[in-house]
C-alpha cells in the first residue's frame, strides 16, 4: 500500500475526502497540520451539533491507496471532478503489509482499576486471584484504557452495592456492565446503537461467565415504550454511560423514567 500526505484548507476538506474515497482511496485521515507546535488548535464537537469550524487552519490529509494506484494521477482526476487545482503531495511512502492483529493487540496491556483487573483475552492475568474482566474489544469501544472507562470503573468499585440494577447505555465491548455484574449487581443490561458492539459485548459477557443482557438501541426503545410510567424505579437503579455530554443530557430524562 502507498500513503500520501496532503495539506488542504478547512473548507476543502469534506469535498476532497469524499471524492478521494469515491475515486478508490482505501482510507482518508485528517489531522491538525500544526499539531505539537505553538499553533496547535483543539477542536471540540458533540454529536448532533454543528462544529465550530470545519477543520484546522492547516489540515494534513493522510490518504492510503493500493499498490497499483498512481497517487498523482488520482489527485489529477479528483481535481478535474472538483474543478480545483490538485494539491501538492507533501510526503509519499510505502506501507509494508504487517500482522495488523498482532500490532493492535500489542497496544492493550492488562490494566488495574481498584479491585478490578481488565485483561485482554490474549494476556495472562497478572494477579490470578483478583476480580478479572476478560475483554476482547473487537471493533467495539472499551478496553479499560480510556479515561471515561476508568472513571466509571473506579466509581463502581467504590460505590456499587450488591443487588443493584445497572443499565450500561452505549455499552461498546460490555466492559462496564461486566464489571457491574462481577461487583455484585443483580440485574445488568447493556444497550448500543452498533449491533456489532452488542455481539461483542455478548461474547465478552459469556467469556466472563456473567448473566448480562444486551440489545440494540431500537429494541430497547420499543421495550421501554411498553412499560407503564406508573411502575416504580427499583432501589439502586444505576445508569452508566460514556457518551458525549449533549447526548447524555438529551437521554437523561428518558432514562430517568426507565423502569426495570
Amino acid at each position: 500500500m502507498i500513503e500520501i500526505q496532503l495539506t488542504l484548507p478547512a473548507l476543502a476538506l469534506e469535498a476532497w475526502s469524499d471524492a478521494l474515497l469515491d475515486a478508490g482511496a482505501l482510507s482518508v485521515a485528517v489531522e491538525d497540520g500544526d499539531s505539537d507546535t505553538e499553533d496547535e488548535v483543539a477542536l471540540y464537537g458533540e454529536p448532533g451539533l454543528t462544529p465550530a469550524a470545519p477543520g484546522w487552519r492547516n489540515n494534513r490529509l493522510s490518504v492510503l491507496v493500493g499498490d497499483g494506484v498512481d497517487p498523482a494521477a488520482m489527485l489529477q482526476a479528483v481535481a478535474r471532478e472538483l474543478g480545483a487545482a490538485p494539491p501538492a503531495i507533501d510526503r509519499q511512502r510505502q506501507v509494508e503489509d504487517q500482522d495488523w492483529v498482532r500490532l493492535t493487540q500489542e497496544q492493550f496491556a492488562p490494566v488495574a482499576v481498584g479491585r478490578l483487573w481488565i485483561v485482554p483475552s490474549w494476556h495472562e492475568p497478572p494477579e490470578p486471584d483478583a476480580r478479572i474482566i476478560r475483554i476482547d474489544p473487537g471493533v467495539a469501544f472499551g478496553t479499560g484504557t480510556h479515561p471515561t472507562t476508568r472513571l466509571c470503573l473506579a466509581w463502581m468499585d467504590r460505590h456499587l452495592q450488591a443487588g443493584w440494577s445497572v443499565l450500561d447505555y452505549g455499552c461498546g465491548s460490555g466492559i462496564l456492565s461486566i464489571a457491574a455484574a462481577l461487583l455484585g449487581a443483580a440485574t445488568v443490561c447493556g444497550v448500543d446503537i452498533d449491533l456489532q458492539a452488542v455481539a461483542t459485548a455478548r461474547d465478552n459477557a459469556a467469556r466472563n461467565g456473567v448473566p448480562a443482557q444486551y440489545t440494540g438501541a431500537e429494541a430497547f426503545a420499543a421495550w421501554r415504550a411498553r412499560i407503564p410510567e406508573s411502575r416504580t424505579k427499583p432501589p439502586g437503579a444505576t445508569w452508566l454511560s460514556r457518551l458525549g455530554a449533549s447526548r447524555m443530557i438529551g437521554l437523561a430524562r428518558m432514562l430517568a423514567t426507565t423502569r426495570s
